[in-house]
């Protein structure tokens, strides 16, 4: 059990910045993948509904558990309460860089 933590995971998804809250955040069996588990989704307690966090709703119903490659990965926080998930559109302005990986010629040769 987390003890009732909330993570606030930012990565990449083609293209756009994903920004999603969770109960369980773990690093995977599955090298180079992040593990989140329990998504958390805002209530319809009002009138007025956010587009991007319906589309995140949508295209993780269902989800158990998702695994998200370590290099798209932006930050992830431990925070003190939900928030609003949302989906930021990636116009080229953003100024993170991805984790940078070795050229193909650079990598070690198999003998």
């Amino acid at each position: 059990m987390n003890d009732g933590k909330v993570y606030r995971i930012t990565f990449y998804n083609q293209g756009d910045i994903y920004e999603l809250h969770a109960r369980e955040v773990q690093q995977s069996n599955m090298y180079a993948f992040v593990e989140v588990e329990d998504i958390i989704f805002g209530e319809r307690t009002s009138i007025v509904v956010d587009p991007s966090e319906e589309r995140l709703k949508s295209e993780f119903e269902g989800v158990r558990r998702t695994y998200i490659p370590l290099q798209a990965v932006i930050r992830i926080d431990e925070v003190e309460r939900e928030g609003a998930n949302k989906i930021i559109a990636s116009d080229g302005s953003n100024k993170v860089t991805p984790f940078p990986l070795p050229r193909p010629e650079h990598r070690k040769q198999p003998d």
